[in-house]
Parts: structure tokens; C-alpha cells; sequence
């Protein structure tokens, strides 16, 4: 199974190269231009990796992966 990577930039040639890079490491890429659409998104793929852009139009970046990081349950170990 492929690992899959979500990147969020709402700037169009990073959002292009950053999923071609992650293309030829063999990823399943999606994306999105805002952190509203990347969040939505992250919580339906639940992606391996995910590179998100600081400075978005709806959010800040650093406040889109809070919000992921507050959905991920703490880790379990035996």
C-alpha cells in the first residue's frame, strides 16, 4: 500500500513541485490551497505526512496543525 502525503499551499508552483517531489518518492499525493480544505481532508485520508504552508489565506498553518494534532489520539504503547 502506498503511503500518503497531504500537502496544503496556496501558492500554485510550490503546491506543483512539492507533489511532484513526493510523486516520484512514491507517495498518493493530495492537496489543497486553504487550511480549511487541508483539515477536512487530512481527517478523510488520514495521509502519513503532510506539509503545510505557514502563512495560508483562511489560517495560519502552525494554528491548522493544532487543530489536527487535538483530532490524533495519544499513542498507545504495550
Amino acid at each position: 500500500m502506498r503511503k500518503k502525503a497531504l500537502v496544503v499551499d496556496d501558492n500554485q508552483n510550490n503546491l506543483m513541485l512539492e507533489k511532484d517531489l513526493l510523486e516520484i518518492a512514491g507517495f498518493e499525493v493530495f492537496e489543497a490551497e486553504n487550511a480549511s480544505d487541508g483539515i477536512a481532508l487530512a481527517r478523510k485520508e488520514r495521509p502519513d505526512i503532510i506539509l503545510m504552508d505557514v502563512r495560508l489565506p483562511d489560517m495560519r498553518g502552525t494554528r491548522a496543525a493544532r487543530i489536527l494534532r487535538d483530532d490524533t489520539p495519544p499513542a498507545t504503547f504495550p
